[in-house]
């Protein structure tokens, strides 16, 4: 008697292997782009907080997932990249964290009004920094920073509103 063993590969299911590779392709996009996020909040955030990437990752992750928001951010990022990569023949993330204060500055992201449809700068600034500030004065950690104790849409619990802000 005799016994035959049967290999072969199979296509992902639900599509072909074209469609992998899209999906496959998106997710380094993806990865490259909340990278970028992390890059710029290096800078962007207060020295004193920890966990930065983390965070960050755990934020804008889910924001990119918003089909006109996600393009749009992706957008920016990608404009800011280019700019990384003609004026310092790098990647955004690459550079020293000096390095990409000082591009975004010479940028005039730090003055540019936020606007969706501006200038690299105004862009950048809306859809970057903007969302990374949101993120951030928006949670429980970043409204401490400011004096905020228990921010927006973030329970506090009875203790809360029990005792007087800390000073």
């Amino acid at each position: 008697m005799s016994a035959t063993a049967g290999c072969g590969a199979r296509a992902p299911q639900g599509g072909s292997d074209d469609e992998g590779g899209k999906e496959n392709k998106r997710r380094m996009e993806v990865e490259s782009t909340v990278q970028t996020y992390v890059a710029v909040a290096e800078v962007v955030y207060p020295t004193t907080l920890s966990g930065i990437e983390t965070f960050v990752r755990s934020f804008i992750a889910a924001r990119l997932d918003r089909e006109e928001r996600g393009t749009a951010m992706r957008d920016a990022v990608t404009e800011l990249q280019t700019v990384a990569d003609e004026w310092y023949d790098s990647s955004f993330e690459s550079l020293a964290p000096e390095t990409r204060d000082s591009l975004l500055r010479e940028l005039g992201v730090d003055e540019a009004d936020e606007d969706p449809d501006g200038t690299v700068s105004a862009r950048v600034r809306f859809y970057v920094v903007n969302e990374l500030l949101l993120a951030l004065y928006s949670s429980p950690t970043g409204g401490e920073l400011v004096g905020i104790e228990n921010p927006q849409g973030h329970p506090g619990g009875t203790d809360t509103y029990q005792r007087g802000p800390s000073r």
